[in-house]
């Protein structure tokens, strides 16, 4: 890490909040002044009278280290020789008004003692070798959006204990949970907030030390070692982050130097009584510094790939969570707040300009509109948004019954009426599965077969649904009980019992097959990658679609979401040949019916769902399915593109008008079909043309040629038609009316079309085809 020297230059970005790297300048760093080793401590305290550093090295007298201001007038400053690392440390703030010290740990202290102490601790950051180059040249060559991005959240307290109980470290996580995720083909890790906390029951969601790793599991090395681990393998590692509220503990940011200063002047908008902490203040310049410096330092020193910003919608609205009369209108008289919209939009601006390959993905509950748009397109910078709307409609359609499913259709289908609208990750997160909320699968409905069936049918649909995807530790095997964040997940389930031992094996090849289908992820945030089969069928509760990749690669997937098994169920399908089943949840080894497609599945010329071709499964029982076209059959004849060839089937004409040319012979009594009797006997039975691709000159030449040999036949043909004709109407005379004219249109229909002279063509070229009905002839 750099040593900002405090310059002129540094102060001033910091106080116009454009210091992207104030960590570089404040907080305890070691380094060397006038031949001696020590500890140089920096700190923004503008309305403090008085500010020392105090700690073991000095008995925690208040009056032995006692800090100056800089030229600036707001930044304290002290060089205290001798110190060295894992020194604890705290600043003695005494405020304007008099009293006594204020104990604060350092805002921008990179290590903390293990809670419930409280002070921060020297560290070197500058002695960690990194050994993930390869990592992050690939990442410099990729774009996330046409990429995989299978992210599997943890709760490093939680994932997994010792036999004894105890968290495991980083460094046991570098191994354990690192090789779990490769096994699993996770392509990303979600860690819930690694900045240190003293209540681990706020999940570190309520932070007090935004610069300083959590020592529960460690040193900020060890975390280092984690991070590089699953670089190594191929992972990217993606961090919760808080910007919108901070922990109201005495030893954190509030009240920092006696007066409100991170957090705003107005108690109105400080005040987040909801959830016991206090917002930030995003109109003051240096609190941008403070916070856009952690993103960055977050990539620049721990080399974290993404930031999921926590509480988006908190940020963005002064009303949230508030009831009338607990919040004041912005100046236009809106509930937006206009300084936390500039701050998002720097924040995204800055970390993009620094890390160009960046995740920055916002957890946003409403429809703010273009959250993943950049900030030139009028969006707020992200270029990922948690997809809440999905998630909820989802997990509520299958909560119910399958036998009320149909009557809540929409929830399963709606999401696609805006699933573009913004670059979205569909969460499955920690937050669906606490406070009564049950599990994943405990929200399942049926018996015991029945919520296995239920969950493997939903992450069928949910990994085939367009949007990258996340899931928290514990769904993967199906945990019973909600997640409890003082204690292991229960990995004697999939140990000791079958059922979960499958769930296992299934969410494992699931993910296999995304990874390895980039029909799956490749266009996830355009209509180019999706198209619906079948969104209607709610009376079966079943859906069908299409994914695509880039180069025309598709995928079909089937859901069914009742118990019921559908035979020959029929679907369209975009391309006629044979198709495969190449995945189905309800196979035996993942604990299903096995009830399989395991024959080729060759599609048949019969029109279905709006398509010129279908094919006909058997959909098992609270199952998805996956098809893929194993081997192409060209459609006979057909040049024109599938959409141009199902209208021109729509308007095709009836079936006599694309007939031969034969003589017309009279009805017989009370039947109006034309009978096709006697050809010349010279000549060949003409082709049907239809579709079929522009003749060469040598067939243009022969057909010339037998037009002309024709047309003496046909002129023969025509005279005896017209005798026959004649002997038709003497005897229809006798039959009814009715009867008597539809026997006399059909014969006259039949006349034009067997025995009308063809249309001479021009020298060298095909006579024109006569798909659909046939010009009227002068007797008609």
């Amino acid at each position: 890490m750099n040593l900002s020297q405090l310059t002129e230059y540094d102060t001033f970005l910091f106080h116009q909040g454009t210091n992207c790297r104030a960590y570089e300048m404040l907080g305890a760093h070691l380094t060397e002044e006038n031949g001696e080793k020590g500890v140089r401590f920096t700190v923004w305290a503008p309305n403090a009278r008085e500010v020392s550093v105090v700690g073991e090295f000095n008995h925690w007298d208040t009056r032995v280290n006692k800090m100056a201001k800089i030229d600036d007038g707001e930044i304290w400053k002290i060089f205290i020789p001798g110190l060295k690392e894992g020194d604890v440390y705290k600043y003695a703030i005494m405020p304007q008004h008099g009293g006594p010290h204020i104990m604060k740990a350092d805002p921008y202290g990179y290590y903390a003692e293990v809670a419930p102490a409280t002070a921060s601790r020297v560290y070197d950051m500058n002695h960690y070798e990194w050994q993930d180059a390869e990592w992050q040249e690939k990442k410099q060559r990729t774009q996330s959006y046409g990429q995989p991005m299978l992210t599997y959240e943890v709760h490093l307290g939680s994932w997994r204990r010792t036999p004894e109980g105890n968290q495991l470290t980083y460094r046991d996580m570098a191994e354990q949970l690192v090789n779990y995720a490769k096994e699993m083909n996770y392509t990303h890790i979600e860690f819930m907030p690694l900045c240190e906390h003293p209540y681990e029951g706020s999940w570190g969601y309520q932070a007090t030390g935004y610069y300083a790793a959590t020592s529960r599991f460690g040193e900020p090395d060890d975390l280092r070692y984690l991070i590089d681990k699953a670089h190594q393998a191929g992972i990217g590692v993606i961090m919760d982050w808080v910007p919108g509220h901070f922990c109201k503990d005495d030893p954190g940011l509030r009240d920092f130097d006696g007066r409100n200063l991170y957090e705003s002047d107005n108690p109105q908008r400080a005040d987040n009584a909801g959830w016991g902490t206090t917002n930030f203040d995003y109109g003051r310049t240096e609190v941008q510094s403070f916070l856009i410096s952690n993103a960055i330092f977050w990539m620049d020193q721990y080399h974290i790939d993404g930031l999921r910003i926590d509480a988006v919608a908190n940020m963005l609205y002064l009303d949230y969570g508030r009831q009338s009369g607990e919040w004041q209108a912005n100046k236009y008289g809106g509930n937006g707040n206009l300084e936390a919209i500039d701050f998002l939009h720097k924040l995204n601006e800055t970390v993009f300009r620094e890390y160009p390959q960046a995740l920055m993905v916002a957890e946003e509950s409403t429809s703010w509109p273009n959250i993943s748009k950049p900030v030139y397109m009028g969006g707020m910078g992200f270029n990922y948004k948690w997809n809440m709307g999905w998630m909820n409609d989802t997990l509520s359609y299958f909560s119910l019954d399958p036998i009320y499913r149909k009557w809540h259709h929409d929830k399963i289908t709606f999401s696609m009426m805006y699933a573009f609208s913004e670059n979205f990750v569909l969460p499955l997160s920690h937050d669906e599965v606490v406070h009564g909320k049950c599990s994943l699968i405990n929200k399942m409905p049926g018996d015991y077969w029945q919520k296995f069936a239920g969950l493997r049918a939903f992450f069928g649909y949910w990994m085939a649904h367009p949007g990258k995807k996340l899931l928290f530790q514990g769904g993967e095997f199906g945990q019973f009980i909600e997640w409890k964040w003082d204690s292991s997940l229960d990995w004697h389930l999939p140990e000791k019992y079958e059922m979960h031992t499958k769930m296992l094996e299934y969410s494992k090849n699931l993910n296999k097959f995304y990874v390895e289908n980039k029909a799956f992820w490749q266009v996830d945030f355009d209509w180019g990658g999706f198209e619906w089969i079948d969104c209607d069928n709610a009376d079966d509760s079943m859906i069908s679609f299409i994914r695509r990749a880039d180069d025309g690669d598709f995928i079909i997937a089937i859901c069914n979401f009742t118990p019921a098994v559908r035979h020959g169920a029929r679907f369209g399908v975009p391309k006629a040949g044979v198709y495969e089943e190449v995945f189905n949840s309800d196979a035996a080894e993942f604990g299903g019916s096995n009830v399989l497609n395991e024959n080729d599945i060759p599609s048949q010329e019969v029109p279905w769902n709006n398509k010129g071709q279908s094919v006909q499964v058997t959909v098992p029982p609270l199952a998805t399915i996956y098809l893929r076209l194993k081997k192409e059959r060209p459609i006979k004849g057909r040049t024109e593109p599938l959409e141009d060839a199902i209208e021109k089937e729509a308007a095709k004409p009836a079936p006599e008008a694309e007939a031969p040319a034969v003589e017309a012979q009279a009805p017989a009594a009370g039947n109006v079909a034309v009978e096709a009797k006697e050809e010349p006997a010279a000549e060949e039975k003409p082709k049907k043309r239809r579709g079929r691709p522009k003749m060469t000159e040598e067939e243009k030449a022969a057909a010339a040629e037998k037009r002309a040999q024709k047309k003496a036949a046909e002129k023969a043909a025509q005279e005896k038609a017209e005798t026959k004709k004649t002997a038709a109407k003497k005897a229809d005379a006798k039959k009814p009316a009715a009867k008597k004219a539809t026997a006399k249109k059909t014969a006259v229909k039949a006349k034009a079309v067997k025995a009308e002279p063809a249309v001479e063509a021009p020298a060298g070229e095909a006579p024109k085809k006569r798909r659909g009905r046939p010009p009227k002839s002068k007797a008609e």
